[in-house]
């Protein structure tokens, strides 16, 4: 049975605005419940998609960090030209990563990195998350083992450039955080095997932000968003956003 693909979202919540990024392979499925939970708390709350994720792996391969970051820049823009003069920023993983980007691009209300990556993954280990990832999603399309073979063999031979623009895009933000000021509350999972979780302690150490909080999910692995302290997570992201200086 082929299951239908999560499509990006904007939940109407009020005049505060929050942008929500997904990881590396995710999609707007990440950040779907946390974005219902505060659009209830009257956040507005716009999850935009990347170039390449949310359909076939193949088309993942061919974009790469530059495309993502112009998506999370359209992301930004549309709730600006929707009206919203000031937005957070909470982000998964790899969004993490360019929630703190954002930080020291653009105006920024707050941010939240969610189990962001501060450190180079090898090669070879991210390899294998996106080998997995294109064989999870055939099996969603409802496809027959032997397809799937077939297929993945295939996708083997495709040269994957967008992991080396990947560990440049992390290292380039590791070296930026320091022109961060925007309050920040750094979200990391006790039970992370996709990152080093020692990049929470980088990302709060580093930046120069007068606000900031650090808190350890013990009970959590790496999409944290969709783990079993979730509901904990929502309340504290939302306690998080309601202490900043909105000016409505």
């Amino acid at each position: 049975m082929k299951v239908a693909s999560p499509k990006p979202f904007t939940f109407e919540g009020g005049k505060r605005a929050v942008l929500l990024l997904h990881g590396f392979t995710g999609n707007s499925a990440d950040v779907r419940m946390l974005g219902r939970f505060l659009e209830k708390k009257g956040y507005t709350c716009h999850a935009p998609h990347y170039k390449g994720h949310g359909v076939p792996p193949e088309e993942l391969v061919h974009t790469g960090p530059k495309d993502w970051w112009q998506d999370v820049l359209g992301g930004y823009e549309f709730l600006k030209n929707r009206g919203h003069e000031e937005i957070a920023v909470a982000g998964l993983s790899l969004g993490g990563v360019f929630s703190l980007k954002l930080g020291y691009t653009v105006p920024i209300k707050g941010i939240v990195p969610m189990c962001a990556p501060m450190y180079i993954k090898s090669e070879e280990i991210m390899y294998e998350g996106i080998l997995e990832y294109a064989r999870e999603f055939k099996k969603r399309e409802g496809k027959t083992e032997e397809q799937i073979e077939m297929e993945m063999e295939e996708f083997k031979k495709t040269p994957m450039r967008t992991l080396k623009e990947l560990q440049a895009l992390i290292a380039d933000v590791r070296d930026n955080v320091d022109m961060i000021y925007a309050p920040t509350f750094v979200v990391q999972a006790r039970h992370d095997h996709m990152i080093n979780t020692d990049s929470a302690n980088i990302i709060y150490n580093e930046i120069e932000s007068e606000t900031k909080e650090i808190k350890w999910y013990e009970e959590s692995g790496h999409v944290i968003t969709l783990d079993k302290e979730r509901d904990q997570l929502h309340e504290d992201v939302y306690a998080f956003l309601e202490k900043l200086d909105w000016h409505d």
